[in-house]
């Protein structure tokens, strides 16, 4: 029992701390990332005539207005065009196609939820009877019987932007007092970030 009780308790500490060092750990790679390139124009620039930390500071500074400069030139028309043709090159390499294509299809998923895109997450019986899928509503119709659909977009975990899509009777699906940002996070985690209570109706 006390065995049972340490593994617990160790392993309940474990989740609790490790999104917090993976959080640090994500954040502080990434400002060193984006600092470094300008770190080492300013340290060429200035030498050692400036403090410890400016040359970190300023790089990241230069870092974001030179991201802010790219987003505003792959904004316009000529840029979207030399950026799709970047693209093309990056999707025709065997390897990098793959990472690429992934880490793309990923990011895009992340910022789903800041769309106007999905109206209401529901549950539907899908692929079969007693099977329940977790699906966001793209829209509503009525058919020539009178008989009204949602329009549905079934998602794939990890990967929500492929899926099915379905028309499906608006009394056989069950609608959730979930956000759209919750149901995405329930897709993507794979029901890792799902709640203890079920949704199941």
């Amino acid at each position: 029992m006390l065995k049972k009780s340490v593994k617990y308790y160790l392993f309940a500490g474990l989740l609790s701390i490790l999104p917090i060092i993976l959080t640090y750990w994500l954040i502080s790679k990434i400002l060193s990332y984006f600092s470094k390139p300008g770190a080492i124009i300013v340290e060429m620039i200035f030498a050692e005539k400036i403090p410890p930390y400016v040359p970190e500071l300023t790089g990241f500074i230069l870092t974001l207005l030179f991201i802010y400069f790219i987003g505003i030139f792959t904004s316009n028309i000529i840029g979207k065009k030399i950026f799709n043709k970047f693209e093309s090159v990056l999707f025709n390499l065997p390897v990098v196609n793959s990472i690429y294509r992934t880490i793309k299809q990923i990011l895009t998923s992340l910022s789903v939820p800041d769309t106007k895109a999905f109206k209401k997450v529901v549950l539907i019986e899908y692929p079969r009877p007693g099977l329940w899928a977790l699906s966001l509503v793209t829209g509503e119709s009525e058919s020539l019987n009178g008989d009204l659909y949602y329009h549905v977009f079934i998602p794939t975990t990890p990967n929500p932007t492929s899926g099915y899509f379905v028309y499906i009777l608006k009394k056989d699906a069950h609608d959730l007092d979930m956000s759209i940002e919750e149901g995405m996070k329930n897709i993507i985690s794979g029901g890792l970030l799902s709640s203890d209570q079920n949704i199941l109706p």
